[in-house]
C-alpha cells in the first residue's frame, strides 16, 4: 500500500517541480485524492524546490512548535486563490537529498490520514512522533510512589480534557512549574498516597501551596491502592488520555518528562490502581500551610531554603470540596486558558 501511495506521491512531486513559479514566492500545489472533514489533502513544491504536504485545519486551531528545521518545518499555512481560502498545517522538507526519506513520511502521513479522516492533524502528529521514536533512548522506570503520582495527576488531566482536548497545555508539572496544574491566576497541585499511608500529603518547597498572585490555588487528594487485574492500569489511563488529546507528541512530551515513555508501556502493565478516595480543597487562609509569605510575616529569615513538611487531612476542620465545586474548579481552570 505505501509504495502505491509512494509512486503517487513521487508523480506528483515530478509534475509539480517541472512547471514554472508564477513569481518568485509562489506555491505550486496539487490536491490528492484523500477527503478529510476539513477537506483534501495536498502536496506542494515552494519556489526553492522544496517538498511539502498540506493537511486542512480550520481557522482556530492551533500547531504545535518545534518542528523547525533543519531538516523539517512545520508550519500554518493559508492558502488563497479566487473561489476558497483554506488553512492547513505544512509539513516541509528543507533538503532535496532527503526527498526519499520525506517521501515515505508523507505515505505513511497519508495512509493515517485516510484511516483517520475526522482527525486529520492528529493523524498527521502520530506519523511524526512514531518516526521520532526510532531514535528515542531509555531510561529508568518510575518507582511504585512515583507511579502512584503520575496516576493522581493523569486523572486531573484527564477531566480536563474530556472538556478541552488542547488542555494538556494546563499540565505544567512536568515542565517544573511549582504547581502540577496552572494558567493565569488559577492552580491546582495534585497528591496521591498509596493505600498503607494515612489521609497525609507530603509538600514540597515553600511554594507548592501558595496561591499565583491574586489568584486561586486547589488540592487534589487521591488515596490509591494497588490491584490485580481490577481497578484501572496506568497504561490504560495514558491510553485514554492520548484519544482524547489532540496533540499526541505533546503529551508524549509531557509523560516523558514526568519520567513515562511509551516505549516502557510494557513493563508498566501490572500497574494499577483503584482510588479508594478522592477529596479536593480549597488553600485559602485557613487550610493549614507553610509559604514564604507566611515565614516572612513571621519573621523568618527568607534564607530559610528547602523546606519540605507533612499536613495530617484527617481533621474535621479542613472543609472538602462538593463535586459541583469540583467541576466548577476545572471549568474555570479552562476558561481561564481560552
Amino acid at each position: 500500500m505505501n509504495s502505491e501511495l509512494r509512486d503517487l506521491l513521487d508523480r506528483h512531486w515530478s509534475v509539480l517541480e517541472a512547471s514554472a513559479p508564477t513569481h518568485d514566492r509562489a506555491l505550486r500545489v496539487a490536491e490528492l485524492p484523500v477527503e478529510t472533514i476539513d477537506g483534501a489533502l495536498a502536496m506542494a513544491v515552494d519556489h526553492e524546490g522544496h517538498r511539502h504536504v498540506l493537511v486542512p485545519i480550520r481557522s482556530h486551531h492551533k500547531i504545535r512548535g518545534g518542528l523547525n528545521g533543519p531538516v523539517l518545518e512545520l508550519r500554518r499555512r493559508p492558502l488563497e486563490d479566487d473561489n476558497s481560502y483554506q488553512d492547513y498545517v505544512d509539513l516541509g522538507c528543507l533538503r532535496s537529498d532527503l526527498n526519499d526519506v520525506f517521501t515515505s513520511l508523507c505515505a505513511d502521513i497519508v495512509a493515517a490520514t485516510e484511516a483517520l479522516p475526522s482527525h486529520p492533524v492528529k493523524a498527521l502528529y502520530q506519523v511524526i512522533d512514531r518516526w521520532r521514536a526510532l531514535f528515542q533512548t531509555g531510561g529508568a522506570l518510575l518507582g511504585p510512589e512515583q507511579a502512584a503520582g503520575l496516576f493522581g495527576e493523569l486523572l486531573v488531566l484527564e477531566r480536563l480534557l474530556r472538556t478541552d482536548s488542547s488542555a494538556h497545555r494546563l499540565w505544567r508539572g512536568p515542565s517544573g512549574h511549582r504547581h502540577d496544574f496552572a494558567i493565569g491566576v488559577r492552580a491546582v497541585e495534585v497528591k496521591s498516597v498509596l493505600g498503607r499511608e494515612q489521609r497525609r500529603v507530603r509538600v514540597h518547597g515553600l511554594g507548592q501551596l501558595e496561591a499565583p498572585p491574586n489568584g486561586t490555588l486547589h488540592l487534589a487528594w487521591f488515596k490509591l491502592e494497588r490491584a490485580g487485574e481490577t481497578g484501572v492500569g496506568l497504561v490504560e489511563l495514558v491510553e485514554r488520555i492520548m484519544r482524547l488529546g489532540d496533540d499526541e507528541s505533546a503529551l508524549l512530551t509531557l509523560l516523558a518528562s514526568a519520567g513515562y515513555r511509551s516505549s516502557d508501556a510494557d513493563r508498566y502493565h501490572d500497574i494499577r490502581f483503584v482510588v479508594m478516595e478522592e477529596h479536593w480543597y480549597d488553600i485559602d487562609a485557613d487550610f493549614p500551610k507553610l509559604t514564604g509569605e507566611l515565614l516572612f510575616d513571621a519573621g523568618v529569615s527568607s534564607r530559610v531554603q528547602d523546606v519540605h513538611y507533612t499536613i495530617d487531612l484527617a481533621a474535621d476542620s479542613l472543609p472538602v470540596l462538593r463535586d459541583e465545586s469540583v467541576d466548577n474548579c476545572l471549568r474555570m481552570l479552562i476558561e481561564e486558558s481560552a
